[in-house]
């Protein structure tokens, strides 16, 4: 299955229920491992989570950490405590043998008179992962804030590694940048065709990143898919609703639509 669900460890953490549910609906989990999972759940709890999955035949995969993280930044100070953060996640997340790992850009506009320094040290950033981590699965950077598909494809054309790609965010295409009103999704999937190797599935009325079920918003879901397959991009999938509701919603449009889903 190319299909996961994300679920912050902190929640497993907090709840048994959690894990319980995702086994015994076969969910794949996207675990999200924050700054809390990191310092204050030691590696024999993770280990016990990563067997739990192991047992059910479950595979997973990991969001890295993001909060107050800038992997381009300009500040050295900043710059060097998310290269800490981000290997002190790389050792954790080798106890679950992910399937692959999402990583924001984390490019804004601020950086726009500094965009060959941002470029040059997201480049060094991602390359420290890939010396802590030699063998590490496959890398997808993900769009949040960004305005543009640019600095997503400059920088994995920087790096020129096969194993980096592109999370495509379709809830954060329609509302931070913009989406519902520009409608340029064609001109962000083909601008990044090259390096699309996941996605990330919530749906929104544009207005704010609201991560519902989908259909529940008007992302729109038929051009996404004929752009995909127009430019022959098969990706993995994660959805990401906030919600159970928004969960069993979007479990739902996938059985209704499995021509959009035929490995889900």
């Amino acid at each position: 299955m190319n299909l996961f669900v994300n679920l912050p460890l902190r929640y497993i953490h907090n709840d048994t229920v959690y894990l319980d549910f995702f086994i015994e609906h076969r969910l794949q989990p996207e675990l999200g491992l924050d700054v809390i999972a990191i310092e204050h759940f030691d590696h024999g709890w993770h280990r016990s989570i990563a067997a739990a999955l192991q047992q059910a035949h479950l595979a997973c995969a990991i969001h890295f950490p993001f909060f107050d993280l800038q992997p381009g930044s300009i500040d050295n100070g900043i710059l060097q405590a998310t290269r800490h953060r981000l290997v002190s996640a790389c050792a954790v997340a080798k106890i679950y043998s992910p399937c692959h790992l999402i990583a924001h850009a984390g490019f804004t506009d601020v950086y726009d008179e500094f965009y060959e320094e941002w470029l040059n040290r997201s480049k060094a950033t991602w390359q420290v992962l890939g010396k802590e981590w030699p063998d590490h699965p496959p890398i997808y950077l993900e769009n949040v804030y960004e305005e543009t598909y640019h600095p997503i494809a400059d920088v994995l054309a920087r790096i020129n590694n096969p194993g980096f790609g592109s999370c495509f965010d379709t809830g954060h295409w329609y509302s931070f940048s913009q989406g519902a009103r520009l409608k340029n999704l064609e001109e962000w999937i083909t601008g990044l065709a090259g390096y699309v190797r996941h996605l990330h599935l919530h749906d929104n009325d544009g207005s704010f990143d609201q991560h519902r079920g989908l259909g529940q918003g008007s992302v729109p879901w038929e051009e996404l898919f004929t752009v995909l397959r127009r430019s022959h991009v098969w990706p993995s999938i994660t959805l990401e609703p906030h919600s159970r509701e928004g969960l069993e919603h979007s479990l739902a449009f996938i059985n209704k639509h499995p021509e959009w889903f035929p490995l889900a």
